[in-house]
């Protein structure tokens, strides 16, 4: 894209509203419409938004992306169907759709890297990559090192137990040991610290209960595939656990969603100033939602549209 080009971008940019958040995986027909019972989460939001820019500051972080004709993005390499990386070293699935949408219409290429999630999540990224688009939940602790763009899916958390368990219901899991990825809203909200900023009750896990963490979500399943039981339950993205009983691993959904999350893109704090990027990427995100983009990628990767939150 020219110079005239970006700059028309940045001449449109509006102000700046904080958003929402959060992870997922595979999906099919079958699940669950949005009925966020939650809004997004727009006090934590609001808090973690910086002004906005009506051109990109120098050093800041557009003016880095811009320079460099490239955004440079983390994503998980595990996540089906939001991302996975396939044999040729390629990847695929809705989040990587949605990064490389982003990135042309910043006018720049797109490249990948693949950091531990719980490093994603902490911030302090050293400049390493520029952005997260890997579902991740506006949180509280996360808008303290983060910056959010507006929300551009929603999902419902979703328990599961292995089919050798015999579990079927959530009581069923009561006092059993239940898995999550590290550094996930799935395992804050197992462990009683999940909190939104909206004030509104996310309810209990079954009492009782133990957890276990692996570095990322689907890694839980594949405990099973691999016969090893050492935790009865799963808690992951519905998508996720869509996919992950569609692959054949073998677990069954016990219960309704527990929770519903707003997911969006993220931007470390501590690095380049991103007051001139933040408001680009809000207009963005905002224009394919208008345009129908997110909807019919949702659509693509999922089975229906995830695109828009109800109350």
């Amino acid at each position: 894209m020219s110079n005239r080009g970006r700059l028309s971008i940045l001449a449109t940019i509006a102000l700046v509203v904080g958003a929402c958040t959060g992870g997922g995986g595979t999906a099919a027909s079958s699940a669950p419409s949005v009925a966020a019972s939650q809004p997004p989460p727009s006090t934590a939001a609001e808090a973690s938004s910086p002004p906005a820019s009506a051109a990109p500051i120098a050093g800041g972080l557009l003016d880095k992306v811009l320079k460099a004709g490239k955004l440079m993005v983390s994503t998980d390499p595990k996540y089906p169907p939001q991302s996975e990386l396939e044999p040729d070293g390629t990847y695929k699935g809705f989040d990587i759709d949605v990064a490389t949408e982003v990135a042309k219409r910043l006018g720049v290429k797109i490249e990948f890297t693949t950091p531990d999630w719980s490093a994603i999540t902490a911030g302090g990224w050293g400049g390493r990559w520029d952005a997260s688009v890997g579902s991740m939940t506006i949180t509280i602790d996360r808008a303290k090192v983060l910056d959010f763009s507006p929300p551009y899916y929603y999902t419902p958390a979703q328990m599961a137990a292995s089919t050798h368990s015999g579990i079927t219901t959530l009581d069923g899991l009561a006092g059993k040991t239940i898995c999550s990825g590290e550094s996930t809203t799935y395992d804050q909200w197992l462990t009683g610290t999940l909190n939104f900023g909206t004030g509104q009750n996310l309810g209990t896990p079954p009492a009782g209960i133990k957890t276990v963490t692996l570095p990322t979500d689907t890694d839980c399943p594949d405990q099973w595939k691999a016969k090893r039981f050492d935790f009865d339950g799963w808690l992951s993205s519905s998508t996720t656990v869509d996919g992950a009983i569609k692959a054949g691993l073998p677990l069954v959904k016990v219960g309704d969603p527990v929770f519903f999350e707003p997911l969006a893109v993220a931007v470390d704090k501590s690095g380049p100033p991103d007051t001139d990027f933040v408001p680009a990427l809000k207009k963005i995100i905002d224009d394919m939602h208008t345009d129908g983009t997110l909807s019919t990628m949702s659509t693509k990767w999922f089975g229906v549209d995830l695109t828009v939150a109800t109350t």
